[in-house]
């Protein structure tokens, strides 16, 4: 499985092996990748010709340098993993900062229409100018038809529609569901970091989202708000970041249930120093 470094390299491939009635997927990563990740690219193998599979960490979505020091780095781990998969219909872009970003590593600014202003924008100020950057170059490198992108991401994943919406793009985004592990948590480079104990804890985040789906069927929302942070306050492993229930639409705050709405709930919580996010579709 050939690898390839610079845009220039991997832009003669795909003109070389794609034809017209071919179809070209994507699955842009930060690398260190998992069975979510995995998920995706069958996904996008079992719908296309060729995939392009990037593994780059991007230093604009990182609000905080620590962080992107900590994101773990096995591009030969990430390639043997990918070749269980195929040797022959999988192209890999693992490009340095510089052939992405030249000698300005700065982020562009986007108008998202207000979908980045809560959870994670909030959160991390500047983070989906990051990724609106970075998706946005890579889509214009690779071309493809269809580029795929989990739901564990859900806020991403509406803002990278509305990036590809906003800037004319040709591509359709592909929205997956959410690759879990044994014990509930959803899959994640960075489960990596977390102890024994701390991954088996971590199990709760997605007991709470399912309890809070029961819940929105028969209670108010303010009474499972409270309910979601009574349950991490008494769990002194975790620090809640954020418990929200937004309209899946626009990412509105929601006060009161509409009929005929669709809403989603939120989660992002510390358990020690490693991050994690979760939602669950209530409807």
């Amino acid at each position: 499985m050939l690898v390839y470094k610079t845009k220039v390299n991997l832009i003669k491939r795909i003109n070389n092996i794609m034809q017209p009635s071919f179809s070209l997927g994507f699955v842009p990563t930060m690398g260190a990748l998992h069975k979510g990740h995995l998920s995706l690219v069958k996904s996008a193998l079992a719908n296309n010709n060729f995939v392009v599979v990037s593994i780059f960490v991007n230093p604009t979505q990182f609000d905080n340098s620590s962080d992107l020091n900590k994101y773990p780095r096995s591009l030969a781990k990430d390639i043997k993993i990918l070749e269980t998969i195929s040797k022959d219909n999988i192209l890999i872009y693992a490009p340095k900062v510089e052939d992405l970003y030249g000698s300005k590593v700065k982020s562009e600014n986007f108008n998202f229409s207000g979908l980045e202003l809560s959870m994670e924008g909030n959160s991390r100020p500047g983070h989906f100018d990051g990724v609106g950057t970075i998706v946005k170059r890579l889509l214009q490198i690779v071309s493809p038809n269809k580029a795929y992108f989990g739901e564990k991401d859900f806020q991403q994943l509406l803002i990278i529609r509305k990036m590809v919406d906003s800037e004319g793009l040709s591509v359709n985004i592909i929205g997956c569901p959410t690759e879990r592990e044994p014990n509930g948590l959803a899959m994640s480079s960075r489960n990596g970091r977390l102890s024994s104990k701390e991954y088996r804890e971590a199990a709760m985040i997605y007991e709470i989202l399912q309890t809070v789906k029961h819940k929105f069927s028969s209670e108010d929302i303010p009474s499972t708000y409270d309910w979601v942070l009574k349950r991490f306050n008494n769990n002194s492993l975790f620090e809640l970041d954020y418990f929200q229930i937004l309209d899946t639409e626009s990412l509105g705050p929601v006060k009161e249930k509409k009929p005929n709405k669709k809403y989603r709930a939120f989660i992002a919580a510390y358990i020690g120093d490693v991050r994690l996010i979760d939602n669950i579709d209530l409807n």
